[in-house]
């Protein structure tokens, strides 16, 4: 019996999962959580399965309870169902956070499923026709036991960073071709981690306090981006606006204007109105995105893109000369009308922007902001004297 080895081990383990019931609690008491949290509760869920799992293992493995091929198959077996969990999970966040399409398809479910159960199947039959090629004399795992152990998440590792390395590089954003990456290699760190304590400390649990600082990093990054976000349209809120504002080497570029533009959807009441405020909310979603793809597809300018409250957005855009920003707001409008006619809404959307320069130290941002309100209000009108409105179908 090695009773220290236990102990140590087991603490380590029990120590992560406390970590984690943290951030799972703290997660779970928001009231507007999204998807993407579900899913990232999903995997912290599973991380703390195998922590537990993991120091029954341990307490096997040191004879702290008897090792027999009872003992020792179950604690391999669990072992193996939660860290697949673990890679499986990741996975549906990444595709959460990607916004994959069909994502949550029964179809799309059992065929991200197909290698572990197949995996299963296998380890089971293997261990009742030849326990031995699982277990070796001692009760200790073999090589191909390890295998099935690793065999199933590498399948998942890999996909998941197939699937974000090829997202970064279509992206042109760099900030959002960043996301892409960190989530994508997430798993291949840890995976790393698990390598090396299995092959050079295995009484040392290296993958769980590499799990746990990798996890934290998120969490926190998670918690940043929370305060500087808009939940709804998931664009920069009007706090981050403010610090941005504040950031001098941000709002100006070495030769580029910069621009503030205000956006406001027509007759965005009717809307709520007719259709109650879900379907407003939708509205709010679909404009953010639109605004989101037109930025995308003009690429020859940097934008600051958020919402400022209610129905109206803004973009801090630095550009080479005012027609870029013309095309943008162009793009922005056509964008949006496509959007409500490809998803089939129950109107159209028109929208009015305004824009101004800002010119640096001699001009202030709040200023600018309300020149750009006020040829937001000009344009308006404009719209409304030409028939350019929002259409209820």
């Amino acid at each position: 019996m090695n009773l220290d080895y236990f102990i140590n081990y087991s603490i380590s383990n029990v120590f992560c999962t406390v970590i984690f019931a943290i951030m799972l609690i703290s997660d779970r008491m928001k009231a507007d959580r999204q998807e993407k949290q579900l899913k990232y509760d999903h995997a912290l869920i599973a991380f703390m399965l195998y922590f537990i799992s993991d120091a029954l293992w341990s307490a096997v493995d040191s004879n702290v309870i008897e090792a027999n091929i009872y003992t020792a198959a179950i604690t391999n077996f669990a072992n193996y169902v939660f860290m697949a969990a673990i890679t499986y999970t990741w996975l549906r966040y990444v595709h959460a956070v990607e916004n994959k399409p069909n994502r949550n398809t029964r179809i799309n479910i059992i065929a991200m499923l197909f290698p572990f159960v197949i995996s299963t199947i296998a380890l089971i039959i293997t261990f009742f026709v030849s326990p031995h090629v699982l277990l070796d004399d001692n009760y200790k795992s073999t090589f191909a036991s390890d295998a099935f152990l690793s065999g199933v998440p590498y399948i998942y590792i890999v996909a998941t960073i197939i699937y974000s390395l090829r997202k970064a590089f279509r992206e042109k954003n760099r900030d959002e071709r960043r996301k892409h990456i960190i989530i994508g290699i997430f798993p291949l760190l840890v995976a790393v981690c698990g390598v090396l304590q299995l092959l050079f400390v295995p009484m040392v649990p290296i993958f769980e306090y590499s799990s746990t600082i990798l996890m934290l990093m998120f969490y926190i990054q998670s918690m940043e981006k929370q305060i500087s976000t808009d939940s709804l349209t998931g664009l920069n809120n009007r706090g981050q606006l403010v610090r941005f504002a504040l950031s001098s080497g941000k709002l100006l570029v070495e030769g580029k204007s910069t621009f503030v533009v205000m956006i406001d959807i027509n007759n965005f009441k009717a809307i709520n109105d007719n259709y109650g405020h879900s379907e407003g909310d939708a509205a709010l979603v679909l404009v953010a995105d639109a605004l989101v793809s037109a930025v995308k597809k003009n690429a020859e300018v940097s934008v600051f893109l958020g919402r400022y409250g209610g129905d109206e957005f803004v973009m801090v855009v630095n550009a080479a000369a005012e027609s870029d920003v013309t095309a943008l707001i162009d793009d922005v409008r056509k964008t949006v009308r496509e959007e409500c006619v490809k998803q089939g809404k129950k109107f159209v959307l028109s929208v009015s922007a305004g824009y101004e320069e800002y010119f640096g130290e001699q001009d202030s941002f709040t200023k600018c902001l309300q020149r750009a309100d006020s040829k937001l209000y000009i344009d308006k009108e404009h719209c409304k004297l030409n028939g350019d409105t929002t259409v209820l179908k």
